[in-house]
């Protein structure tokens, strides 16, 4: 395994976590921003609802980072 899998398996998680929707997939099972205050941030389960808030506000970088690794497999194969 080479540091080219490696940062496709991190895109790939990101992306995956940015197309969750909170309104069927989140809110239902809890975890919704809107439900955490500010001092339940620091739990585990609030880092990990930040971090999936974070990626959905990055989709723009992350289809320039998609459109970047599908040239580079195009042109390596």
């Amino acid at each position: 395994m080479g540091l080219w899998t490696l940062l496709e398996g991190f895109l790939l998680l990101a992306n995956a976590l940015a197309i969750l929707n909170e309104d069927r997939f989140l809110a239902p099972r809890g975890w919704s921003f809107s439900e955490f205050s500010v001092g339940r941030t620091k739990s585990l389960k609030g880092q990990i609802i930040g971090l999936i808030y974070a990626t959905q506000y990055l989709r723009v970088p992350l289809v320039l980072l998609n459109s970047i690794f599908i040239v580079v497999k195009l042109i390596s194969g």
